[in-house]
């Protein structure tokens, strides 16, 4: 019998002993998919003493289908597109450009939002753990794969509390290593799998990667 999550910072500190390997090293960096990945991600980040931001995703639908995504936007300035669909659906380039453009203003007024004035941070050569609250049909969690594949980071870890366990199993060929906590059968949605699922705000966002900036400082105020 599956034990469900208190909430997301229950889920956080659970998910984080799967990834115990990845405590205490130089190269880690947790990036959290706003909103709810974010108190999963502090947790983790916590727990492994690695740095904590956000990984701000878009879904470029199609215009007349805007749950389809034709692509996707993401921190960093990148930008994926589905070109077999884009062809096969007959997808014109203004069309792309007006969904482009209206994401990207989010995507920017976001980005603002949770990390103010601090620069994207340089994921090359990095070990990145993107961490969201759960997996149901896996696709916002895909394009953010898709996107920081552009970033060149040396190694993408997945991680979440729960998923559907044949999303879980599909993300093992396009990353690096898939941590699922429990993989529950039948899965339904992320939700039922939590006691208390109520949304993550924008200030809680704030607080806890303040928070975790703040302990940063302090650890390597203290080793120096």
């Amino acid at each position: 019998m599956i034990k469900r999550f208190r909430d997301r910072r229950d889920a956080g500190r659970r998910l984080a002993k799967e990834l115990h390997s990845y405590a205490n090293r130089s190269d880690v960096i947790v990036l959290a998919l706003p909103r709810g990945g974010l108190p999963v991600g502090f947790e983790i980040a916590m727990a492994l003493g690695a740095p904590l931001d956000v990984f701000v995703v878009r879904k470029l639908g199609l215009p007349w289908h805007e749950e389809l995504a034709m692509g996707a936007l993401a921190s960093g300035g990148v930008r994926v597109l589905d070109d077999d669909l884009i062809r096969v659906a007959r997808v014109s380039d203004e069309d792309i450009r007006r969904v482009t453009a209206a994401e990207q203003a989010e995507l920017e007024r976001r980005e603002r939002q949770y990390r103010g004035d601090r620069p994207f941070p340089k994921l090359a050569g990095k070990t990145v753990v993107l961490v969201d609250d759960g997996l149901a049909t896996g696709s916002t969690m895909r394009a953010a794969v898709a996107a920081l594949r552009k970033e060149r980071p040396a190694r993408i870890v997945v991680a979440v509390p729960v998923a559907a366990p044949e999303t879980c199993e599909s993300f093992r060929s396009i990353v690096d290593e898939i941590v699922c906590a429990e993989t529950p059968e039948p899965f339904q949605a992320v939700g039922l799998w939590y006691e208390d699922f109520s949304q993550t705000t924008d200030d809680e966002v704030h607080q806890l990667l303040e928070r975790a900036g703040n302990w940063r400082e302090t650890a390597s105020a203290t080793r120096s």
